[in-house]
């Protein structure tokens, strides 16, 4: 897939652990750690939002478009 997710490249930016992400945005740390290794099919636009308020980030910040990129 040609989307890259840089959830960890965020996180390490902020100082924060998925744990603490999970705990501020009110998802299952489960679910982060899928989308976090690129594993998640799909992502909710309320979770996409949710995200980028706790991070303090935009969407393009999470994901990125990369078509030379296989995952």
């Amino acid at each position: 897939m040609a989307i890259i997710v840089n959830l960890d490249v965020v996180l390490a930016q902020r100082k924060m652990q998925l744990s603490e992400l999970s705990d501020a945005v009110g998802i299952n740390i489960n679910n982060l750690s899928i989308l976090k290794t690129g594993k998640a099919r799909a992502i909710r636009f309320t979770t996409l939002n949710a995200i980028c308020e706790a991070l303090d980030c935009q969407p393009g910040d999470i994901l990125e478009f990369c078509p030379d990129e296989e995952a």
